[in-house]
């Protein structure tokens, strides 16, 4: 029986020249500014914004798109992954000003339904709150304390069946 293995050889990267692909050399870009200037360029090509209102028109999410395009310029030594996460936030707004100009409707990849509706929950109890200690205030009323009920204990039952091991956990028992 034979086995083909498609991945590479254990030490198969030592082998290789060193410094021979694009990210492992120094980046062609290292000032954020014009590394954004760059993406912006590209964005502004026909078939680059086609191509990114594609994608978030088929679902894709914003930050994915930004982090893929920034990857991608990473891989191909144009610049670091410091430099990444400088402009990512403003390469995003960008390309979200783009897909609001074009109608689109998109995820921008940063909701969460769940934290959204806790953040709500936590508002609407402040909000509750604060109304209560202004209408109080207003008319007079005296806020109390409140009570702090004690919690009861249930007794632990003690079986008389069980005696305490009198030797280690891991020996044997005497019959």
């Amino acid at each position: 029986m034979s086995f083909v293995f498609n991945g590479p050889i254990p030490g198969q990267s030592l082998t290789s020249e060193p410094r021979s692909l694009p990210f492992e050399r120094p980046a062609d870009i290292v000032d954020p500014i014009e590394a954004l200037e760059m993406h912006i360029d590209k964005m502004s090509e026909p078939e680059a914004i086609e191509d990114a209102l594609f994608f978030l028109e088929m679902g894709l999410d914003l930050v994915t798109l930004v982090e893929g395009i920034l990857r991608s310029a990473v891989m191909e030594g144009i610049h670091s992954l410091d430099v990444s996460m400088i402009i990512a936030p403003v390469l995003h707004e960008h390309i979200k000003s783009i897909a609001d100009a074009a109608d689109i409707d998109y995820d921008e990849g940063f909701d969460d339904p769940d934290r959204d509706k806790a953040l709500e929950y936590q508002r609407d109890t402040m909000r509750a709150e604060k109304l209560l200690k202004r209408l109080s205030k207003e008319e007079g009323i005296e806020e109390e304390e409140p009570k702090e009920i004690p919690e009861e204990e249930e007794p632990m039952e003690e079986t008389s069946d069980m005696a305490p091991p009198t030797q280690g956990l891991m020996s044997r028992v005497a019959q």
